[in-house]
């Protein structure tokens, strides 16, 4: 395959020290009202056919079917050192292959990842932002360092790290100066902290890094995975010497769930390359690989071998494959259930006998539960 794995390769070496480039920060929090939420008005036939989809059985016809529906946004972030970046808009292109929209990828300026040198709390902020406006929460995936900060963000809307957070915009690239919005299914106001996401992964995501200032954190603590998030897989390479995953290392601990949380630690091939992993987009479009990706389901288990069988795929393609396709699982998984869950609590028409799914914890007892501005009159969900 034509990577950019392999055409950064050099680069690599000369530039390891670099950090990825970053956009000049907005200087103040801006001025910004709470986003009016607008549920989607969808052809009821085409709500009745979201509303029957197994969520854990999402095939190609499925994902069609899904992306003519309301889609939550996906945020990537990538490793810290420059140019692999390249590499996680690689994995963005795959999920774009594979049928994700593209527009619910890229952020705001076209761009397909965040960096790991932005301040944690702005990515937290965007999460908040971004479910304000679409009602479903967003997805994280993170390479490396920027495996790192998805466990932060994480840990951020937990009240972990801050007594309050405020909105980040990405299209103004700066703080809202509020630490509130207007929950879009419930109309009531509630802060930033205590929003959660759908779901969440890590891979890589140790090793050197922790000795940056920006990854610092007790040991006992980091890989605790709070209630703000209700999947999260992280994913080990055997014998990853960047990341440090190795026998005997006490910083490659397991990640675990502090409460309900669902968490999954998988541990990929030792042939898997920590750099190169996510280098994806070539799965896409080859039609046995993108079969074999569509109808791969994960063994069950917290902590599980990645042992599918790719011995008939592309020798090339065995060195993503397994990674790019556990993730797509859980992708389709959740895509699907909180689209499920926007259907059922926006008034969209559904089948007579489809009952309402509760709301997720973190929406259920939002704090600070006084009717948001412009929401007078909304039905409320009860």
């Amino acid at each position: 395959m034509n990577t950019p794995s392999t055409r950064i390769a050099a680069a690599l070496v000369a530039v390891a020290l670099m950090g990825t480039p970053l956009r000049a920060p907005a200087a103040d929090a801006v001025e910004r009202a709470p986003a009016t939420f607008v549920a989607p008005k969808l052809d009821p036939a085409l709500a009745t056919r979201l509303l029957a989809l197994d969520c854990t059985r999402i095939g190609g016809d499925d994902v069609r079917t899904l992306a003519q529906g309301p889609t939550p946004r996906i945020i990537l972030v990538h490793g810290g050192v420059f140019p692999v970046h390249l590499v996680m808009a690689s994995f963005g292109r795959f999920l774009a292959g594979m049928g994700y929209p593209e527009g619910r990828i890229r952020d705001p300026g076209g761009d397909w990842s965040y960096s790991p040198y932005m301040d944690t709390k702005q990515l937290a902020g965007l999460v908040a932002w971004q479910y304000e406006r679409d009602g479903m929460r967003p997805l994280l995936i993170g390479h490396s360092q920027g495996g790192l900060y998805v466990v932060k963000i994480i840990k951020d809307l937990a009240g972990q790290t801050a007594p309050s957070l405020q909105v980040w915009n990405p299209v103004d690239w700066a703080f809202e100066n509020r630490t509130t919005i207007a929950d879009p299914l419930t109309g009531r106001t509630r802060t930033v902290i205590g929003v959660s996401v759908a779901y969440g992964s890590a891979i890589g995501a140790g090793g050197l890094a922790l000795i940056l200032p920006n990854q610092w954190e007790p040991l006992e603590t980091l890989r605790k995975i709070p209630d703000t998030i209700d999947e999260f897989t992280g994913y080990f390479i055997n014998n990853d010497l960047i990341a440090m995953s190795f026998t005997g290392n006490p910083l490659d601990s397991r990640y675990q769930a502090t409460g309900t949380a669902t968490v999954r630690n998988v541990v990929l091939p030792p042939t898997y390359n920590h750099i190169s992993a996510p280098d994806a987009e070539d799965l896409a479009r080859d039609a046995q690989v993108r079969a074999w990706i569509d109808a791969y389901v994960p063994k069950p288990g917290a902590d599980t071998d990645a042992d599918a069988d790719t011995s008939a795929l592309p020798p090339a393609a065995q060195q993503h494959a397994l990674y790019a396709a556990d993730v797509w699982y859980s992708v389709k998984k959740s895509w699907c259930q909180e689209a499920q869950r926007l259907i059922r609590r926006t008034g969209t028409p559904p089948p007579a006998d489809v009952g309402a799914a509760p709301l997720p914890p973190s929406t259920a007892a939002a704090t600070a539960e006084t009717p948001a501005a412009g929401t007078a009159g909304r039905p409320q969900v009860k």
